[in-house]
């Protein structure tokens, strides 16, 4: 029988004075994560699908399953005892919970990353991140404004054929799949590592003619090296990437020109997950975990994937 998210978070983090209490924040994750799964499997049956007539922050139109999913986790990781703020893509301010000694962590989150595409079938997900609040740190929104190489853990759901949960710490990426017959998350993909021969690329082809000399010289070059898939949710683009090799490429355009991802709830989780794969991420100038956040929402642009063609493609970018 495979090992339940339960049992590996109490082996490996319960009591630990790096990790003490992030096995209730997970916790608190993997709960919101079975009610989100359930909302989008019966999304089109209970009139769940569509918009709310409303924009976000990031001036896109809201979803009726984006505001549901930011709930349901503000929710769960406020109860979880554990985290101390929030930030989240469809909330404006930072969600303060508690500043007590037991607070011990900081979560940035997009709750449903690719949600326009629900209405369709394609598989979206959730990306945290997740960062350790000092015992005498003030929490407010520049809390959380931390670079993405302090994070102590992060985490993305896939909710596609089947609900998977990657929970990555330093130096190690776990993969669990969750049993729908008993509502438990159990270990099925241990000590994840990205394969070494990159087979895919995955970026968006109608953005071609918006980008600049660099970068197009650049995309070139992946085409004629591999594969291209593209699903057009991040979440589902990085996974596939993560298990079977590739990169992910969302860069600077004419439309764009501070990238168009977020980078604390978006940019910073990937990233982690991916250095402890093996991979790499930059932003086409520096690495995404040394950029020095100066906003909630900040934008950046993201290349993503396996070190080396990671590497090489930044070369070429900037190689123009």
């Amino acid at each position: 029988m495979f090992q339940t998210l339960a049992e590996y978070s109490a082996a490996s983090w319960k009591g630990s004075e790096g990790y003490d209490g992030l096995e209730a924040v997970v916790a608190g994750i993997a709960d919101g994560a079975q009610r989100i799964q359930a909302k989008i499997r019966a999304a089109m049956l209970a009139h769940a699908v569509g918009t709310t007539g409303e924009t976000n922050v990031q001036g896109e139109v809201v979803q009726i399953l984006d505001t549901f999913s930011s709930d349901t986790l503000v929710e769960t990781l406020s109860q979880c005892g554990r985290v101390a703020a929030i930030g989240s893509e469809e909330i404006e301010e930072t969600v303060i919970v508690g500043d007590s000694p037991a607070h011990r962590y900081l979560v940035q989150m997009d709750p449903l990353d690719g949600s326009s595409n629900i209405d369709v079938a394609i598989s979206v997900g959730s990306i945290f991140g997740i960062w350790k609040r000092q015992a005498d740190e003030k929490v407010n929104e520049s809390t959380l404004l931390k670079k993405g190489v302090e994070q102590v853990a992060a985490v993305y759901t896939v909710y596609g054929s089947c609900t998977m949960m990657v929970v990555a710490t330093r130096g190690s990426v776990q993969g669990f799949t969750l049993d729908p017959s008993e509502g438990i998350f159990r270990l099925t993909n241990p000590n994840i590592q990205i394969p070494p021969k990159n087979s895919y690329y995955s970026t968006n082809e109608g953005n071609f003619k918006g980008l600049d000399s660099g970068t197009q010289k650049a995309i070139e070059e992946l085409r004629n090296a591999y594969s291209l898939r593209y699903v057009g949710s991040l979440v589902a683009d990085f996974h596939r990437n993560l298990l079977k090799g590739g990169i992910f490429l969302y860069p600077i355009t004419k439309k764009s020109p501070e990238g168009k991802l977020r980078l604390m709830y978006e940019a910073n989780p990937l990233a982690f997950v991916a250095e402890q794969a093996g991979g790499a991420a930059s932003s086409g100038k520096e690495r995404i975990l040394d950029i020095e956040p100066q906003k909630l929402h900040q934008r950046t642009a993201l290349i993503i994937g396996n070190k080396d063609v990671v590497e090489r493609t930044v070369a070429a970018i900037n190689k123009g």
